[in-house]
């Protein structure tokens, strides 16, 4: 059941556009929580809110935040009638927005005129985390590329609850933002993966995708229980519209689970879901590490991909000379997790190996 508890805003921490961070006094007891202007209005110091502490209660990775769901200040917000597709559809929460295939759109002939990608790359990843780095080295590749992130709505869902995506789209490392199914947020909003992958390529003129859910996966440690687990759908998907997908492995040699040793058991299910192909770039490791990673690739699962080894050495450097965003994965670092941001620098390279953009 939903916790929800009365208190009274003491602090604004920090504001965006649509996000602000604050502090309340819950009975007595300061607690941080977010505000998502857009759902529950402008929040000013001594407003009276109800917030969602159902997360803090269970100790679950929110950031210690809760969330405002009411702010009983009658003028906090002015609503605007623009769209008709509700995301959070028939909860408590539900919003209205205007995606870029609905009738009012202006886009909306460009999605019944559609033929295909055309061979667009999509690079498909399965943690947030995988973003910036893959990002930023794709980026810093090739200067003039222009970088679409489908966010889809396989964990966070308010794409502004990102501060990788702010970074991101504050220094140019990406160019425009797609939220798909129930996230929202973004620069286009998109009813599913198909539309997303259209606009990137037909409404943001982009020359690469890259589809990740946002921060916080779910998992079970369960074979199939994992949100993404969306991965194999999305590569189908691709497939069918003609694009060319590229899949970044999640690997890990510094993970305490042993189903997450070398190529994680989420990277070989989403592989064993996939109905048609894909290209997975695999950075070349040294000794024990790359035996072990091709041990595992000769499991038979991974017969129909087409693997794509990549020396990525002279390439780590463009993301250890990065200092202003700090670049980790289940609280570990580059240093700590090198194989995991090798496996994201190889599919940004092979990517730009791909493109014919400078």
């Amino acid at each position: 059941m939903i916790s929800i508890k009365k208190g009274i805003v003491k602090k604004i921490i920090s504001e965006k556009a649509d996000i602000c961070f604050v502090e309340v006094d819950v009975e007595g007891i300061i607690s941080k929580a977010v505000n998502y202007n857009k759902i529950t209005g402008i929040i000013n110091v001594d407003d009276v809110v109800y917030v969602n502490q159902t997360a803090r209660n269970l100790q679950l990775g929110t950031g210690g935040y809760d969330f405002v769901i009411l702010n009983t200040r009658y003028d906090a917000f002015e609503y605007k009638n623009i769209g008709h597709i509700m995301k959070m559809r028939y909860s408590p929460m539900q919003i209205n927005v205007l995606s870029v295939e609905e009738q009012d759109s202006p886009y909306h002939d460009i999605f019944n005129n559609f033929e295909g990608l055309h061979g667009m790359p999509v690079i498909v990843a399965e943690l947030h985390s995988m973003l910036a780095p893959t990002a930023i080295v794709l980026k810093k590749l090739k200067p003039s590329v222009k970088i679409s992130y489908v966010m889809t709505d396989s964990a966070c869902l308010p794409i502004s609850f990102s501060n990788t995506v702010h970074y991101l789209k504050e220094n140019s490392f990406i160019d425009s933002t797609i939220t798909i199914g129930h996230a929202f947020g973004g620069d286009f909003e998109a009813v599913n993966i198909y539309s997303a992958l259209i606009c990137a390529r037909e409404v943001a003129k982009s020359d690469v995708a890259i589809v990740a859910m946002g921060p916080g996966i779910v998992g079970t440690g369960t074979k199939y229980g994992f949100s993404g687990i969306d991965q194999a759908a999305i590569i189908d998907a691709i497939n069918k519209i003609k694009g060319n997908p590229i899949l970044i492995p999640r690997i890990s040699f510094n993970d305490t689970r042993e189903r997450h040793n070398g190529i994680s058991h989420h990277t070989v299910t989403v592989v064993e879901l996939v109905n048609s192909t894909c290209n997975m770039a695999v950075p070349k490791l040294k000794y024990e590490k790359g035996l072990f990673l091709k041990k595992q690739l000769e499991n038979p699962v991974f017969d129909k991909i087409n693997k794509c080894f990549v020396d990525v050495e002279t390439f780590r450097e463009l993301l250890h000379n990065v200092k202003d965003i700090k670049f980790t994965t289940m609280g570990r670092g580059l240093d700590e997790e090198s194989e995991f941001f090798d496996a994201c620098i190889a599919a940004a390279v092979y990517c730009s190996d791909l493109l014919v953009v400078n």
